[in-house]
């Protein structure tokens, strides 16, 4: 279900043709209206990261000349079509058919066939778009086809599932809100919530909620008691507790109570990002109606941590994507409100539909260091060393790689995907060990557990730069098994009570890849997003709709697709390209 308000976002599909009627428009209706037709297809087999389909619309005709294009587009205004694709086979007119609606991502897909010129009016369109300030995507396969040929060629396919996936994501994020649940973090730049930041990059608006709120509903019961129950005995069923690693033993009374206090902080939680009917029937009108969250933090540390169990629980089941009521949607929710770290899951989520594993990019470990410390050897993906991802507490169960395809391979699924014994396997995976008492004061339980190697996964992070702006980096590469005797040398090193990710990047020799110490070294916080798959190609096209500049990649050449006018910024750099391109267009909803 879509759970925010507003209905999703559509595809608007664009057929554009020759104008000149008397016999060459009318010969080219039904190969143009079949172009359409066959877009629509291919995208309507994709879904929204809450599970419907994706929904396309196309337009009443085809469109040959301003009138028909003003037609359209007040269609799509009605039908809240928030992407664009034109799609011709042949010459048309430029800038008398082109969407001009700055705000929507937009694209072209000109068929490669000799009969007509599609590639030539492909051409014609980008400068035009170009020329006038409208960055537009152009698709052209790269093989001719013969103008009967009713196929769609792979490249094109792939190319019309890239933009629609970015651009899917970035209309989904407008007008939702980021809600912070407290402030900064012990310092973190991350949970300082940037307000023009959301606002000019992702049209998204700043709720922030003090953390006595959650004591007040605590307290007051503003919360579902029969989902309450639920949720303990669920708990209590199904959760298992891990070791306290604290000199001072808690008391099984104390064990209980935190329990109870942080099951009820994830309703609460939960109803603060979304709102829930159930709260106005029991006489919490205002409270019933959520802040229309997309993505949310809890600040904790210190000022809650000190006094209050962890949000640890809270975390850690609302990023999941199953809890008591079965299995949903995960939801987005950033440890110490690093609210740029939540807009990195959010990224990874909304083009993935698959759950976030938030972490801190904690140490690098030399093949030499794990020799050292462990006696032994690093082999295979692990060979040129580590870097130990290891949250303070909490990360989605997703993340332990217990959900598995059909030859076994451990995944990341897709909420629709996951089956029962799925979320069986992740939690049977998973301790809940009693904080650390050292670190927060307060108690609460910290999800354990180890996630299993050879996953492709894709590490991104978001930094605000004092001049530059906010940048995005991107590392592709693998999770890795170690031995298990290594994986507890090195845990007891750290937090024992906290779940640990292997990670490798994936080394092209160029850059921050030369090794993965310098992946480590150039990250440019704490904290990273790791989605399962190598997406770094999708969130490179998401940026650019943006105007979010790529800092650091390892993506292939081959596999980027940004604007046809970035080329215009240069293309033997397209990393300096790409920056100069996205501050001559500036942030995409800026108002000033």
């Amino acid at each position: 279900m879509n759970r925010l308000v507003g209905e999703l976002p559509k595809v608007g599909i664009r057929p554009v043709i020759d104008g000149r009627m008397n016999g060459i428009r009318e010969s080219l209706e039904e190969q143009t209206m079949n172009m359409a037709l066959k877009a629509k297809e291919i995208i309507e087999t994709m879904r929204h990261a809450s599970g419907e389909q994706i929904e396309c619309v196309i337009a009443k005709t085809t469109i040959g000349g301003v009138r028909e294009s003003a037609e359209c587009d007040a269609y799509f205004k009605k039908e809240n079509v928030e992407v664009s694709l034109t799609v011709t086979p042949c010459w048309c007119y430029g800038t008398e058919t082109m969407d001009t609606d700055l705000l929507v991502p937009k694209a072209i897909w000109g068929f490669n066939g000799t009969e007509r010129p599609g590639a030539v009016y492909l051409a014609a369109a980008s400068a035009a778009h170009d020329q006038l300030g409208y960055p537009v995507f152009t698709i052209y396969g790269k093989d001719v086809q013969d103008s009967d040929d009713e196929s769609v060629p792979i490249d094109v396919i792939s190319k019309i599932k890239l933009f629609v996936k970015a651009g899917i994501a970035l209309a989904t994020m407008k007008g939702k809100s980021y809600l912070a649940m407290g402030g900064t973090s012990m310092g973190i730049a991350g949970s300082i919530v940037d307000n023009n930041f959301f606002s000019d990059y992702l049209g998204m608006r700043n709720e922030f909620v003090d953390m006595s709120e959650m004591e007040r509903r605590i307290e007051l019961q503003i919360y579902d008691p029969e989902e309450y129950k639920t949720a303990i005995a669920w708990v209590k069923e199904n959760l298992k507790e891990g070791k306290d690693y604290n000199s001072k033993i808690s008391t099984r009374e104390k064990l209980d109570r935190d329990w109870e206090y942080v099951v009820k902080m994830v309703l609460i939680f939960r109803d603060l990002m979304i709102g829930n009917p159930k709260l106005k029937e029991l006489g919490f009108g205002e409270e019933a109606m959520g802040h229309n969250a997309i993505a949310a933090g809890f600040q904790g540390q210190r000022q809650w941590t000190d006094f209050r169990p962890n949000g640890d629980f809270l975390e850690t089941i609302l990023n999941s994507s199953f809890d008591w009521n079965g299995i949903r949607e995960a939801y987005i929710v950033a440890t110490e409100n690093d609210s740029l770290n939540g807009v990195s899951m959010l990224f990874g989520h909304l083009l993935t539909g698959t759950a976030q594993i938030f972490s801190d990019v904690r140490t690098y470990w030399s093949k030499e260091a794990v020799k050292r410390v462990t006696g032994h050897t690093l082999t295979g993906k692990a060979k040129n060393g580590v870097i130990h991802l290891i949250n303070s507490g909490s990360t989605t169960l997703d993340g332990t790689g217990q959900q598995t395809d059909n030859e076994g391979n451990p995944l990341l699924k897709h909420y629709k995907d996951i089956t029962k014994n799925d979320v069986k396997k992740c939690i049977e995976a998973t301790e809940f060990c009693t904080a650390n008492l050292d670190y927060m004061r307060g108690g609460g339980y910290s999800s354990k557990f180890l996630t299993k190697g050879a996953m492709p996964v894709t590490m991104s992070r978001i930094n605000i730069v004092k001049g530059l702006g906010p940048v995005l980096q991107i590392a592709e590469g693998y999770t890795v098994d170690l031995p298990e005797e290594v994986y507890n040398t090195i845990d007891l090193r750290t937090d024992p009570a906290w779940p640990t990710t292997w990670f490798v990047p994936t080394l092209t020799g160029e850059g921050a890849f030369t090794s993965v110490y310098q992946v480590m070294n150039n990250w440019g916080a704490n904290h990273g997003a790791i989605s399962y798959g190598h997406i770094g190609d999708q969130l490179i096209t998401l940026a650019s709709m943006t105007r979010i500049p790529v800092a650091m990649h390892n993506v292939d050449k081959e596999r980027i697709f940004r604007p046809k006018t970035w080329a215009a910024y240069g293309t033997s750099d397209l990393e300096s390209a790409d920056f100069r391109a996205c501050k001559t267009y500036g942030p995409l909803y800026k108002k000033v």
